[in-house]
Order: structure tokens, then sequence, then C-alpha cells
């Protein structure tokens, strides 16, 4: 497993600045791993590290954003050179029955670039059965990916939820993913991909994990 090209080394607080956007990219230059940044730096990223796979997020971090202001983000984000959308689903939409607003709201962003988008359920917010409601309009969206949580509300990825998730798309586990440990359970359990702030800090302890085993 080569696991860099499967890390999004992650910083999306609400404090980031330019500096930290650069950071955090240069980190993924020296390790190999892919950056999501937040939609203000997505130029600047794009145009900081053309080799190195750039996401965004879209309705961060709630969701609640009109659909047209999701769809203009996303484009915006595109046209800026981002490679990947991140964006966040609206729980509230699932958890009334609002099943078509939900899957329209999705399949709009969708439809508005031509690059992968990752849908975040924000899965620590749902039951069992949400969760299976979220990734069947997830696909019904046409989106790449499912992502279990934004990381800003309670709770993160758990390896149920993946394993869950993986039966419908492609998953990025994220949400308190902090070690080489808890990214090979995510991995196990079925992730394509993971979120994590601590990105380097995982690949670190893959690379040392990898050299001890040889």
């Amino acid at each position: 497993m080569h696991v860099p090209g499967r890390i999004d080394h992650t910083v999306l607080g609400p404090t980031t600045t330019d500096e930290d956007v650069l950071g955090v990219l240069d980190e993924a230059i020296e390790y190999g791993t892919n950056a999501c940044v937040p939609p203000c730096y997505a130029e600047l990223a794009a145009n900081y590290a053309p080799e190195t796979t750039v996401a965004t997020v879209v309705g961060f971090p709630h969701g609640q954003h009109a659909t047209a202001v999701k769809s203009g983000e996303a484009e915006d984000a595109w046209t800026a050179g981002v490679d990947e959308i991140d964006v966040v689903a609206n729980a509230g939409r699932l958890k009334a029955g609002d099943d078509d607003a939900y899957r329209s709201d999705l399949a709009e962003v969708v439809a508005a670039v031509p690059i992968p988008v990752k849908v975040i359920i924000e899965a620590p917010l749902l039951t069992d059965e949400e969760i299976d409601r979220a990734c069947r309009l997830a696909v019904e969206a046409d989106a790449d990916f499912v992502k279990t949580a934004t990381g800003f509300a309670d709770g993160g990825a758990t390896v149920e939820a993946v394993e869950r998730m993986s039966e419908y798309l492609p998953v990025k586990a994220s949400g308190g993913i902090g070690s080489w440990e808890l990214a090979e359970a995510m991995f196990e359990a079925g992730a394509e991909r993971i979120g994590a702030s601590s990105g380097v800090a995982i690949v670190e302890e893959w690379q040392r994990a990898t050299s001890d085993g040889e």
C-alpha cells in the first residue's frame, strides 16, 4: 500500500492563514500527500503546488448554504485550479426526510464541475439508516466519494461507519484520525482516502512501521 497518495493533508481551521496553507503545501510536496485547503486559498494552493492534488471544501462546515451558493463555490474553486471538491451535505434535510432536496443539492454541485466530488455526510450525527440513505442519495447525485465527517461537529470517523459507507461509494475517512494506527484501521475497513491535519505524522509513522517490518 502506498499511503502518502491516499492522505489528504488538511488545514481548515477558522484562523487558517495563507502562511498555514503554504506550510501544509510544502509538507504535501515533501511527503507526497494530497492537500485540502479552504476555498479562499484555492487559487494560491493550485498555483503554488501544481503537481499536488489539491482539494477544497464547499458549503463548509454545516452544508446549509443555498444550493446556488454551493454550486457557485464549487465552480469558482474549479476555475481557480483545484483538483477535487469536498461538499458538505445538508444533514438537516436528510433528518427531515426531504430526500429530494438533499439529492438535488448535491447533484447540482456535481454537475457544476468536471472534477471529483466527495460528499461529506457527517456520519457521527446520523443513525445507521440515515447513513444508508445519505450514501444512496450521494450515489444518485453522481458523487465520486462519500466522506465521513468535517471534523467540526461532534465525533469523527469510525470503523463501523466506514464499513457501512464503503458498500456504496469509495470512502474518505476524516475526523479525529491522528495516527497511522487509526488510519490503517480505516483503510482496513474500506477507506480509499484519509483526511487529516496530522497527515505528516501519519506518513512518518507508516514509514517507520514499514521499515520495521522489513
